[in-house]
């Protein structure tokens, strides 16, 4: 069973779609993430800029999880915004990969290469994440209101600030130019 880590590039857009289908808890419905306007900022043109920064876990083939940020604007009116040029997160594991450390990996591999990049994060995550978020430093921020949580009406945006480093290159040769297939 092993677990194997790949950036997220723009010929893989599919996954960040699949992978908003369980953040956004989609999974057990009939919606389609492409039918939620609110949602194409996250995933539209993913990977055609050095905007965007993601890894994706695979365990025995089979992509289990994601983690992506985008540097996105107060245009974009997203969820965990805080101020230009700070890229928002998301995270997802698919629920039959949960509570098997898949999580707490795509975090570690995120942060590693995310530090040569950016000097701050951000992500909006309901009150259940927090403790699991503040396990890798992140801090509350900000309270505000969304519907998009399944029976949470409150949200909060939570940010991790980065010490720059070197990138530990656990990916071979990774440059942005690269991601543009």
């Amino acid at each position: 069973m092993s677990l194997e880590f790949y950036f997220l590039r723009s010929s893989e857009q599919k996954i960040v779609v699949d992978m908003l289908r369980y953040s956004q808890r989609l999974d057990a419905s009939d919606v389609k993430v492409e039918d939620v306007e609110t949602l194409k900022k996250y995933y539209e043109f993913y990977g055609l800029t050095p905007k965007d920064f993601g890894v994706y876990a695979l365990k025995d083939g089979v992509v289990a999880g994601a983690i992506w940020s985008r540097r996105l604007s107060e245009y974009h009116k997203s969820k965990g915004y805080l101020v230009d040029d700070t890229p928002v997160l998301q995270i997802t594991v698919k629920p039959e990969f949960r509570s098997k450390g898949i999580g707490r990996a795509l975090m570690e591999q995120y942060l590693s290469e995310a530090a040569s990049l950016y000097e701050l994060i951000t992500i909006s995550t309901p009150r259940s994440s927090v403790a699991f978020l503040e396990k890798f430093g992140f801090e509350v921020v900000e309270e505000s209101e969304h519907l998009s949580y399944v029976g949470e009406t409150t949200s909060l945006i939570m940010q991790k600030k980065l010490q720059k480093q070197e990138s530990k290159k656990h990916f071979t040769d990774f440059s942005s130019c690269k991601w543009m297939d």
